[in-house]
């Protein structure tokens, strides 16, 4: 029979992990030694696990103890937001929206795809959280997320979830002033030998971007591959390499990274998609992103 966890015996493991000693917890507390003692004793024959091991003077966590550390700490994380949120006195005027941001979509695009839900005459309080694709859709699945800003759609055998496209944006080459002087004539047949940076192989513009200059019979130098968007444009804007971007927030671009466009890459654009589940459409703020079409082209 699985015993009922009881979160205050919990509070006590969390201290004394947090404070690596019984007794400053118990000073933290306000409670005497031999009760916290007690209560991590009770916790620990409860999992039938033992929580720390002593090590001189202190204590360590051990396996259990660092798995249990990890729950608890997102525990009373959420504990904690959730005394935030119900002390809120405009509580009931405000729309909590939680979005998934795919680390593929840019920075500044992503603004823009949720800038209708802030523009809503009801008071929205977002939190963004970035991160892979998939592991974005497990937490969708898990009612974590109330959308998820992504630059592929959900698979069609994923039922649970509503696709929108939100942006079909064409997609620029950029450069420093010195590399648009050297490759702008003649674009784009002039790229034949440049430096390019390009996103890594996960990322859906690589394949469009290596298809293109394939079809154009180009050969290029790839002289970076990155994870991460910005700092692709980061050491662009440094004058690395040509590097490819939506033309959506080419004025940002050029604006922050010190770079110019060089020329369009024709027929290749990136999607922007706003997925949701289903019956998470009825949340009005999701709503206001998924009806509105920002670019099309």
């Amino acid at each position: 029979m699985r015993t009922e966890l009881n979160y205050k015996h919990l509070r006590y493991f969390w201290a004394v992990a947090r404070e690596g000693s019984v007794t400053r917890a118990a000073e933290r507390l306000g409670m005497s030694v031999q009760t916290v003692s007690g209560q991590i004793s009770r916790l620990e024959q409860a999992f039938g696990q033992a929580l720390f091991n002593q090590q001189g003077r202190n204590l360590v966590l051990t396996e259990a103890g660092r798995a249990a550390l990890s729950y608890a700490e997102r525990i009373f994380l959420l504990g904690e937001e959730l005394s935030d949120i119900l002390r809120d006195d405009a509580l009931d005027k405000t729309i909590r929206l939680t979005a998934g941001i795919s680390d593929v979509v840019p920075k500044t695009v992503s603004y823009h795809l949720l800038e209708p839900a802030l523009q809503m005459e009801e008071r929205v309080r977002l939190v963004c959280r970035e991160a892979g694709f998939d592991e974005l859709l497990t937490e969708l699945t898990l009612h974590r997320l109330d959308v998820v800003l992504a630059d592929r759609p959900a698979l069609s055998t994923q039922s649970q979830f509503e696709s929108h496209l939100l942006s079909r944006c064409p997609v620029n080459i950029y450069g420093t002033k010195d590399l648009c002087r050297q490759y702008r004539d003649g674009f784009p047949h002039s790229l034949a030998g440049a430096p390019l940076l390009l996103p890594t192989r996960d990322n859906i513009l690589r394949g469009q971007v290596e298809n293109w200059l394939e079809t154009l019979n180009l050969r290029v130098q790839v002289v970076g591959e990155f994870e991460d968007g910005a700092l692709l444009k980061t050491f662009g804007g440094q004058g690395f390499g040509l590097f490819p971007a939506p033309s959506f927030a080419s004025a940002d671009i050029t604006g922050h990274f010190a770079v110019d466009i060089v020329g369009p890459v024709d027929g290749v654009f990136e999607h922007y998609w706003a997925i949701a589940n289903r019956k998470k459409l009825q949340h009005r703020a999701v709503e206001a992103i998924c009806n509105t079409a920002l670019y099309a082209s």
